[in-house]
């Protein structure tokens, strides 16, 4: 072998939970997430097992993500929308009968859904996050934290308690759900800055990920650019993202995902058909919204008449678009391998999971097609970044600037005139944070219970996620509301504390809501 590649797949989403209405559209994204992207990542796994066929992928579980996997209210309204999407595709099978195309579609997400439902129940147990550790267990996965609530540590260097708590509690939550210490950390956004290193190897982290040029403009210059990793000079490895492995996926223009004969994602019979035969599945308001069962493919990029999707052809093109894949990594391994004497290169190749089935349906198979080439052939194998590490123990120091990923690579993403709103705020509640903390050293009783509410309250206000959503444009409302809606209850409790008037009824039904890290504990802001 030549060298490694390193697939890297971020599991991630916001923590969304509203038990005070039977139906809220937002919790959509963890279900659609769901059918379309854990438990077919989990398929494809399990055929690979069965298979003997070996692979080492290393796969983010986010805080807020295993929270909601393993909430049972969410789960249980999981449950219940899978039911919905099997009586939905049986309507559609009756509905085409005459319209052979269509119906055999139909009948593909009949058939689908009924294997996921099964899967959910029986294969999993009800219980992703136990699925995905048992591959841990077996060695096929390298599963590892990100922060508590996915907040841009470099936005909040100025206040390190709240950086710390970010990653002590992202850290603990880890050991409590895998019985096992993280070896590394997906810092959200890929957000860096000098120093933040510190807290990472405080808590035992071995490794984290930055884009390119984390790598590429750090000080002094790396020698093997992105395809080795540096060590920061507290002991943590930054390993960086490889560009061309990530454009052949990521690419609007010359990406896989954007070939014609893949499924679209813009075209759902929640908007395409009749208001009133689709009714029971979409919106109690009657908004429209994404049902899963889409039945045209890309076609192609101009506007014109969309063609339907044909399930063949499609993993058809899975199959040449992996061997690519597989062919590209193989040709730039080897060529690394020339120029970079005495050091086997490592091909860093880091996507968002939910691209894999949500956004690209057949994305679960071009991941396991991907792993079935590479095991045939010889010239790298799959690799996590701590196998890198421990096989290729001395690296050159240097020191990574502020960076992120996305847009501009400097977190403009997430600070411009869409979102910077959010941030005056957030430091102000962030130093009320700090100052409780100091105040009440050992709080008991209720008193206790609402500094670590507030503490959630807190956490939950920083998600970098309601920043991003803002500046997209979509889905704005709930962002901004989710992060005043966090801040007013933490204001709240911050005034109750302080007159010591805590108003327990409310703070009972808080906690119940917001029932995220039940026990975090507040003194982590202590400075």
């Amino acid at each position: 072998m030549q060298g490694y590649l390193s697939l890297v797949l971020h599991a991630h989403l916001p923590f969304v939970r509203h038990p005070e209405y039977e139906e809220f559209l937002e919790e959509d994204w963890i279900y659609e997430a769901i059918t379309e992207t854990y438990l077919p990542l989990l398929f494809a796994f399990d055929r690979l097992r069965k298979d003997a066929v070996p692979f080492r992928l290393t796969m983010t579980l986010s805080p807020p993500l295993i929270s909601m996997l393993r909430d049972g209210l969410l789960m249980r309204r999981y449950a219940r929308r899978i039911d919905r999407l099997c009586q939905l595709a049986e309507k559609e099978v009756r509905r085409l009968e005459g319209d052979d195309a269509n119906r055999a579609l139909a009948a593909f997400y009949l058939e689908r859904f009924h294997t996921l439902r099964e899967h959910f129940h029986i294969g999993c147990n009800g219980d992703l996050v136990g699925k995905f550790g048992e591959f841990q267990e077996q060695g096929f996965l390298e599963i590892i934290t990100s922060g508590a609530t996915h907040a841009l540590l470099p936005m909040f260097q100025r206040y390190p308690e709240a950086v710390r708590a970010q990653i002590s509690i992202a850290v603990r939550h880890y050991r409590q759900t895998f019985g096992r210490s993280p070896q590394g950390i997906w810092l959200p956004e890929c957000g860096y800055y000098p120093g933040l290193d510190r807290f990472l190897a405080d808590e035992g982290i071995r490794y984290f990920f930055v884009d390119t040029h984390g790598i590429l403009d750090a000080s002094p210059r790396p020698r093997y650019g992105v395809y080795a990793p540096i060590f920061t000079e507290s002991g943590a490895a930054a390993f960086g993202r490889d560009p061309e492995s990530s454009q052949q996926v990521w690419s609007a223009d010359c990406g896989y995902p954007g070939d014609p004969w893949y499924r679209e994602f813009y075209r759902d019979i929640g908007y395409d058909l009749d208001l009133d035969y689709i009714r029971p599945y979409i919106q109690p308001t009657g908004d429209r919204k994404n049902t899963g069962i889409k039945y045209y493919r890309i076609t192609d990029h101009r506007g014109g008449p969309k063609a339907l999707y044909d399930r063949e052809k499609a993993l058809e093109r899975v199959r040449t678009h992996a061997a690519d894949f597989v062919t590209n990594r193989g040709r730039q391994i080897r060529y690394l391998s020339s120029v970079m004497p005495g050091r086997p290169p490592i091909v860093v190749a880091p996507y968002d999971a939910e691209l894999f089935g949500h956004w690209w349906f057949e994305g679960p198979e071009f991941i396991e097609e991907v792993i079935r080439r590479t095991a045939a052939q010889d010239v790298f194998r799959l690799a996590a970044p701590s196998d890198y590490l421990r096989e290729n123990p001395e690296n050159q120091i240097a020191v990574p600037p502020m960076c992120s990923w996305g847009a501009g690579g400097y977190v403009d993403v997430w600070l411009d005139e869409s979102n910077d709103w959010i941030y005056r705020h957030l430091y102000k509640a962030t130093e009320r944070m700090i100052r409780l903390a100091g105040l009440f050293p050992a709080a008991e009783g209720v008193v206790k219970r609402a500094l670590n509410q507030a503490a959630r309250e807190l956490l939950l206000a920083q998600a970098s996620d309601w920043a991003f959503i803002m500046k997209s444009g979509t889905m704005t409302q709930y962002a901004a509301r989710r992060t005043k809606e966090h801040l007013l209850r933490f204001n709240r409790l911050y005034e109750q504390v302080q007159a010591n008037a805590i108003d327990e009824g409310w703070l009972t039904r808080t906690e119940q809501r917001d029932n995220i890290f039940p026990d975090v504990d507040y003194r982590i802001y202590r400075r």
